[in-house]
């Protein structure tokens, strides 16, 4: 299947990050580590905010939607990336592969959605405090977060039928460790610049759109934060919204860089590398991140265990 031919592709091979035995195992072992820190991080910061009544706040609510949505962006790509670091054969049919490569622009553009809105959350709740209960009303955050992911749903499904519709045939090798867009649009046997264009336009709409609300919210915060007298309560207002810059800076960072260039199919090594920060890294970042730096996540944590 490696070599030219006419027939359409049925399976891809995926190339990893190595070809060496010991270097596979040893990937898998830190690999298996992140994603169980994943999956136990993100699941703790659900239970918390679930059972303590001090966290059913409109903050902790889009927090709790976050770490669901790192569950699910880190399982539909971990747990295949694990099982080819230990298998010779690292092989996936044409239906797996645009099933994962759906699920995980899925997840990955409702996080970017998220992001913002919570975003505009800590700009209402610190430069409208006297409106924040009329404007982040339980039915408003439950919109919001609806509305997070039929924007992810229909990015995703854009970008995905687009990159579908291309006809792949010859060569069929994944340098990367999974199913996305720059891959599949590299090994394309036809002209993709359409598709090219349809994903850099999805990508405007999905990235620097809700970068353009995250950069705006924190001007306006900033501003607001300068201008309280309180030492104590600007320095509660950074902490807060650190954490919220921190995981933001990680995850857009990473996506601009590899979805917003010129040219999708040109992938190198480096990309490669990058990708892993916003596919694995990142996931397992955001409830340590907000857990640490958090004093009522770390109360309830605390009110959990001494129960």
């Amino acid at each position: 299947m490696g070599k030219e031919n006419q027939t359409y592709l049925t399976e891809f091979i995926l190339l990893g990050f190595s070809s060496d035995h010991r270097t596979q195992i040893l990937l898998f072992v830190i690999f298996l580590i992140i994603y169980l820190l994943t999956v136990f991080g993100n699941l703790l910061i659900i239970l918390l905010i679930h059972i303590d009544s001090r966290l059913h706040t409109p903050m902790y609510f889009f927090l709790k939607n976050l770490s669901f949505t790192d569950l699910c962006f880190s399982t539909t790509i971990v747990p295949q990336m694990l099982s080819h670091l230990l298998n010779m054969r690292k092989t996936m049919s044409f239906t797996r592969c645009s099933i994962q490569m759906l699920f995980f622009l899925i997840a990955g553009c409702t996080e970017s959605s998220l992001l913002a809105v919570m975003s505009y959350d800590r700009y209402v709740a610190v430069c409208k405090p006297l409106h924040y209960s009329t404007l982040m009303t339980q039915r408003i955050c439950v919109q919001l977060v609806m509305g997070c992911w039929a924007s992810g749903a229909f990015v995703s499904l854009v970008d995905t039928t687009f990159i579908l519709c291309l006809p792949y045939q010859g060569q069929n090798i994944i340098n990367p460790y999974f199913c996305e867009p720059p891959a599949l649009l590299k090994l394309a046997s036809a002209d993709t610049y359409s598709t090219e264009m349809t994903i850099f336009a999805m990508g405007v709409v999905i990235l620097l759109g809700p970068v353009s609300l995250i950069l705006f919210s924190y001007w306006n915060i900033i501003s607001t934060v300068i201008q309280i007298q309180s030492e104590e309560g600007r320095l509660k207002v950074f902490f807060t919204c650190g954490s919220h810059f921190i995981v933001v800076f990680f995850f857009y960072g990473s996506t601009i860089f590899t979805y917003m260039q010129s040219n999708l199919k040109q992938m190198n090594k480096g990309d490669k590398v990058v990708s892993v920060f916003y596919s694995v890294i990142a996931s397992m970042m955001n409830p340590f991140i907000y857990s640490l730096r958090n004093k009522d996540v770390k109360e309830a944590l605390r009110k959990v265990l001494g129960k």
